[in-house]
């Protein structure tokens, strides 16, 4: 009953939002009762001054000329709240309380009038139409894009006249429960579509394909092929923009179901270049084709490519060291090669011979042997 009541508090959205079935019913309903409440009032009028007993009586005035009746009473209600303008029926200066409800009834009558015609005006421009030529493809797909894991949906406009400040939002809807043990079944999460770097905001002349780039910030970061197949969750899209040709604020929105995302997939190309424009094929809006994608989590792959970048590098100095230490045969100022002791060369690659020498000044050839073999002992450890 409360929420009811809510409801009749907004009795002006209430109306607008209601389907356009209920919403005539409600139209036609609105005139009608005004109409007869008031016919009704100004029959009770004639009957309670006796104008229906004096029907065939010239001399008497009564308080509406010609209502003989209910049915006239109602038509004179009519021609009053609508303007239609008197004819035969006529309200009298004889009738002072006829004269208050006229007042009041072309009162409430303009009242209705507004209301009415202003809900109806609202529902009749309100740009949800507009919103059925903004398209979302069937199917959001995962794949790589610039070496990096990519969730990406398509979305297209078929009017020419553009969506003014268009701009796109995400969010990842499903269960979760806390560290605490609350459990929240419809939690929602923001799905980073380029609020950052302003690619967000779109400019629909072609259909575009908008990508998340699936990060550690992104609520996809452990997810893989295999857990997305058992996984529940919905992903709404939201498109919202202002339509040129009104003025009004037009929003379209869209989601994916967990069997909805298809891992390692692309969308196909529908644009070509045709004698110095672009033809886009609509018929392969929602059309897709399999890529060579890896199975594994974002987080999965960063892991890896991280090692196989430290193994690289680690590889790739030790081969530079060994070359250079092959390559190199430090020596004291006699000549002699320098040794560990042990008859190999001594001496690690970072080294500088400035700073031997100088050393080599400050003490003798056994006390730079010995450091060195330190030094280098100290490196291989």
């Amino acid at each position: 009953m409360r929420e009811t009541y809510r409801y009749l508090t907004d009795i002006f959205t209430t109306l607008v939002d209601l389907n356009w079935r209920c919403s005539l019913f409600v139209f036609v309903m609105a005139y009608a009762i005004t109409w007869l409440f008031f016919g009704a009032i100004w029959y009770l009028i004639a009957y309670l001054r006796g104008d229906l007993d004096h029907l065939e009586d010239e001399t008497w005035t009564p308080c509406v000329n010609n209502v003989n009746g209910f049915i006239s009473a109602f038509l004179f209600s009519i021609e009053t709240e609508t303007t239609i303008g008197y004819g035969h029926r006529v309200i009298t200066d004889q009738c002072p309380v006829g004269t208050m409800l006229l007042l009041l009834q072309a009162i409430l009558g303009s009242m209705v009038n507004a209301f009415m015609v202003g809900c109806m005006f609202v529902k009749i421009s309100q740009p949800n139409k507009r919103a059925e030529t903004l398209v979302f493809s069937k199917n959001a797909v995962i794949s790589l894009r610039d070496d990096r894991l990519c969730l990406m949906f398509r979305v297209g406009d078929l009017r020419s006249s553009h969506i003014v400040g268009a701009n796109m939002r995400a969010k990842l809807i499903k269960s979760k429960q806390t560290q605490e043990g609350e459990f929240i079944p419809l939690d929602q999460t923001d799905i980073s579509v380029g609020f950052e770097t302003g690619d967000d905001r779109l400019f629909l002349v072609s259909p575009l394909v908008i990508s998340h780039e699936i990060d550690c910030r992104s609520p996809f970061w452990d997810m893989s092929q295999g857990q997305l197949e058992k996984d529940d969750f919905e992903m709404v899209v939201i498109l919202e923009g202002m339509v040129e040709a009104t003025g009004m604020t037009c929003q379209a929105r869209s989601s994916y179901l967990a069997d909805e995302v298809q891992w390692g997939h692309r969308f196909s190309p529908m644009m070509s270049l045709a004698e110095g424009f672009f033809d886009i094929d609509y018929g392969a809006f929602h059309q897709t084709f399999e890529v060579d994608t890896p199975s594994c989590s974002a987080h999965e792959l960063s892991l890896a490519a991280a090692r196989l970048e430290a193994h690289l590098y680690w590889s790739i100095s030790s081969k530079l060291d060994e070359e250079k230490w092959e390559g190199s045969s430090l020596t004291n100022q006699s000549g002699k090669q320098l040794d560990n002791g042990k008859g190999g060369v001594v001496g690690p690659v970072s080294f500088i011979v400035g700073e031997i020498t100088g050393i080599e000044e400050q003490s003798g050839p056994g006390e730079l042997n010995g450091s060195v073999t330190t030094d280098q002992s100290e490196s291989e450890a």
